[in-house]
């Protein structure tokens, strides 16, 4: 008589949204290095360093550098959006208040050396 066993793998029975919900929940860190080297002589190095998880997971474990940080701060780009329109204010009225040259050829217009 032969038994029949069947083959049980461990991802059986886990969606995709499983498995993203426990990484979310949970975390994951992917780290790795790059070296560049020519005869024992370091070029580059680059060191990659990435947290997949959840903001609330992420505020759980100290990682929370986006709350200060003034490129995700609603007052910092209200104040870079005002800094830009004043500056383009300013440009317009120099422009304005320069005259533009005469065509080449009108008795105004300036000599070009070649």
């Amino acid at each position: 008589m032969a038994i029949q066993r069947h083959i049980e793998h461990s991802t059986s029975g886990a969606t995709l949204a499983d498995l993203l919900e426990r990484i979310l929940d949970k975390g994951i860190v992917i780290a790795g290095d790059i070296k560049v080297k020519i005869v024992d002589i370091e070029l580059l190095t680059i060191q990659i360093r990435l947290l997949v998880c959840s903001v609330d997971k992420a505020k759980e474990i100290g990682v929370d550098w986006w709350v200060n940080h003034p490129a995700f701060s609603r007052h910092q780009q209200e104040q870079i959006s005002d800094s830009l329109l004043k500056i383009e204010e300013r440009l317009a009225k120099m422009e304005a208040s320069t005259s533009t040259p005469a065509p080449i050829g009108t008795p105004n217009a300036l000599p070009t050396h070649a």
